[in-house]
């Protein structure tokens, strides 16, 4: 009976409780590891979600989306299977994608309206509910790496901008300049959107190649990465789970502007008392809602399954305020889940002993 009561004061403190019930905070023990050996490996990827449909995708650019999904999904795999953490996982397999100029992370990122590119990441520890962020970097190559750093070098959880390279810089992460994020392909892509909003087109960035003659061709929709961003859920041989998140932010964004991808609990979140969650949309709307975190909650304090859990912050909580995007997901005991309420999501998963999954249209399921 008393275990009764305190899962519903449980539920009321963290599904908007009112006065008198039981703090959030009060009711998030540390989490037990669980012994080694007990759990199979598994992890889930995403590549950003968006207007991405199959009548308007070459045959070649699916084919080299599928094959950048399946290398990411099978770095994070490799580390895995040799016993390696969760947290070792989902960097290993970001770092690859903040490497690729296919993705809107690293190497490949969005312009700002500046003509810049602003870079966000995040990463949690599951075992240890840990976590590190970064905003708005401009000289580190892997900012996933960056806020792994943060997380176990520094005493903050968030650092943004000039501040957050200098420490990068200082704990020895690599750095490049500013025109090494630039591909064609993303100016491009701002100069079009500056141009149909009005807004005055920057300088070409210093130190990178002149522009090609006659334009360049798309490879995709113009809105495939209008919410691009790259994240991976991991779940080791311990039980432990990991996320992280990796994103060059929405193009063209003004005055700043940070989206969910590196803010704890709304883009990313991880905890082994309830499961690890990576997410990709309109920020703004994920932020409102702390899209991460409360899917972990519905699975802890409501006795969910993963995928229910999923399905109704996606296609409900965030449809209901007009809100577009997708996740990713794990729980400890191996549930894998994501959910997408846009025409795509670039995805892949997989579990220990079992075969690679990759999706980008809606209508794989």
């Amino acid at each position: 009976m008393r275990t009764a009561v305190m899962a519903v004061l449980m539920v009321g403190a963290v599904i908007g409780g009112g006065p008198g019930m039981m703090r959030s905070d009060a009711v998030l023990a540390s989490p037990t590891k669980a012994p080694s050996g007990e759990h199979k490996w598994a992890v889930v990827l995403h590549g950003g979600a968006g207007v991405i449909e199959r009548k308007s995708m070459s045959a070649e650019t699916d084919a080299a989306y599928r094959a950048a999904l399946k290398a990411s999904l099978q770095a994070a795999a490799d580390v895995l299977e040799r016993g390696g953490t969760s947290m070792d996982a989902v960097e290993a397999a970001i770092k690859l994608m903040e490497d690729n100029p296919m993705f809107n992370a690293g190497k490949g990122a969005v312009f700002t309206a500046d003509g810049k590119n602003e870079l966000d990441a995040a990463v949690m520890d599951g075992a240890t509910m840990n976590a590190g962020a970064v905003a708005g970097v401009t000289r580190t190559r892997h900012p996933i790496s960056l806020a792994r750093a943060v997380m176990e070098k520094s005493p903050h959880v968030m650092l943004m901008g000039e501040g957050a390279d200098k420490f990068s810089a200082s704990v020895e992460l690599e750095q490049e300049e500013p025109s090494y994020f630039f591909t064609e392909r993303r100016w491009q892509g701002l100069v079009r959107q500056l141009k149909k909003e009005n807004l005055p087109i920057p300088p070409r960035p210093q130190g990178v190649p002149p522009a090609p003659a006659g334009g360049m061709a798309e490879i995709e929709p113009p809105d495939a990465h209008k919410y691009g961003t790259v994240g991976v859920v991991a779940l080791d041989r311990n039980g432990d789970v990991a996320a992280g998140t990796s994103t060059g932010g929405t193009q063209a964004k003004r005055w700043g502007r940070v989206g969910d991808s590196p803010i704890i609990g709304a883009g990313t979140y991880a905890s082994n008392q309830s499961c690890a969650v990576s997410a990709t949309g309109t920020g703004e709307y994920f932020i409102r809602l702390t899209v991460a975190r409360t899917i972990c909650s519905l699975v802890q304090y409501k006795g969910m399954k993963l995928q229910d859990a999923a399905d109704q912050v996606v296609h409900k909580d965030l449809v209901a305020i007009h809100g577009d995007g997708g996740v990713i997901a794990i729980t400890p005991d191996g549930q894998l889940a994501w959910s997408f309420n846009t025409p795509g999501m670039y995805r892949a998963r997989m579990s220990e002993g079992g075969k690679i999954e990759v999706g980008i249209y809606s209508d794989e399921r």
